[in-house]
């Protein structure tokens, strides 16, 4: 009975997360919209770091709220906020464009980061013994969200055009959002798995309140370890069909590329999670530590089929970040308060999101943009000195 009842779970949060995931698809709506609005591409841009600032508040403010309200209240009010973005970015027209900043950007960002935090958080406490497997399976539906959306909306753009695309794509979200809420639950207190010691899935371990987090040093080295690692993803992410145009892919490859970005993230969420269960949180951090230099310094001379291999090897790194350091949080903090706690972690996250960009267009520029390529290499290294400065948490 039990057993099933986690199987639900993580079937459910895999559905809201693989709605959730549409926080990467502005590449894919960006073009469409500029163009339907008369707007700046170059402003119309910006919503793609406004959405995702407003994720890491949602995730910080549903971190709070779940651990306070329970994940299904919080799940149902995280997805209507999502879905009511959506269908609110359809009735924006050309003589206040900027509203998709508070529609698309705030409103729909915070009910994703709200959907994100909570089924990640829950899911830790189902699964005490496979936090890397679970935690894997969950977040790749998030990553595969591009996978599966990205034909659907272009055909929609195309064919039915910007304002019912949103409508459509917000009341589908509303249905099945909604009905996906209502099995996640948190587990008894003393839940164990079927089979599972006690001692292997660490009930004994302590749970950190966000406070006492905050004054360990451990959290620091976390923090700025995830933050360092994905500048690479973030300097790309806005302009991948740009810069697959410069490097010589033909609109049709470019569609392709934003779908390869999005199996390479659902297969390094997936593959880096099993793998760090294997062989240590740590270990699989330093290999995606390695992907993510191997590509984006190969990316300084890539064209053509190689640019899009780099930028796949750059995505499924980014994937394992977001499948390992939830895990990592956990097996430190513990999983009684992981929704706030992982929300703090996720602040890097937002900074690496916003900042980068920011920093590499402050660079001296060339069309390879070489400078930014090597400043996210070199943010890489820093990013390896914290993570092995991070220690195995103690039995308590």
């Amino acid at each position: 009975m039990v057993k099933s009842k986690r199987s639900v779970v993580l079937a459910a949060g895999m559905l809201l997360q693989l709605c959730a995931g549409i926080v990467y698809m502005w590449s894919v709506f960006r073009g469409p919209v500029a163009t339907y609005l008369n707007w700046d591409p170059a402003a119309a841009a910006f919503t793609s770091s406004i959405m995702l600032a407003a994720f890491v508040v949602g995730i910080v403010g549903g971190g709070q709220l779940q651990d306070r309200l329970g994940p299904r209240n919080v799940l149902i009010g995280g997805s209507l906020l999502f879905s009511l973005g959506m269908i609110l970015t359809s009735t924006v027209n050309s003589s206040n464009p900027s509203m998709i900043y508070v529609t698309y950007g705030v409103i729909a960002g915070l009910g994703v980061g709200i959907v994100y935090t909570t089924t990640v958080s829950v899911i830790q406490k189902w699964y005490p013994d496979r936090r890397g497997f679970a935690t894997g399976m969950m977040v790749s539906a998030f990553g595969f969200s591009l996978v599966i959306f990205t034909p659907i909306a272009s055909a929609l753009l195309a064919s039915k055009g910007v304002p019912f695309t949103f409508t459509a794509i917000g009341i589908l979200f509303l249905v099945v959002c909604t009905l996906s809420s209502f099995p996640v639950v948190n587990p008894p207190a003393d839940y164990l798995p079927a089979g599972v010691s006690a001692a292997k899935a660490k009930p004994q371990q302590r749970h950190y309140t966000t406070a006492e987090m905050l004054k360990s040093p451990q959290f620091y080295k976390i923090f700025f370890g995830m933050m360092l690692i994905l500048p690479a993803y973030f300097i790309l992410n806005p302009q991948f069909k740009t810069l697959g145009a410069d490097r010589g892919l033909s609109d049709a490859f470019q569609n392709y590329l934003v779908m390869t970005t999005g199996v390479a993230s659902a297969a390094g969420r997936l593959l880096f999670s099993w793998a760090s269960d294997k062989i240590g949180r740590k270990n699989a951090i330093y290999c995606i530590i390695g992907v993510t230099l191997v590509g984006v310094l190969t990316l300084i001379v890539a064209q053509g089929f190689l640019f899009m291999v780099c930028i796949a090897l750059i995505a499924f790194a980014f994937g394992g970040c977001a499948s390992v350091f939830p895990a990592l949080t956990a097996d430190n903090f513990g999983t009684k308060y992981m929704g706030l706690n992982y929300g703090c972690v996720m602040v890097g996250f937002g900074i690496a999101a916003l900042g980068a960009p920011r920093l590499a267009a402050a660079l001296p520029q060339d069309a390879a943009h070489t400078s930014a390529f090597v400043m996210a290499a070199v943010l890489c290294l820093v990013a390896l000195g914290f993570i092995v400065l991070i220690k195995k948490p103690k039995a308590q």
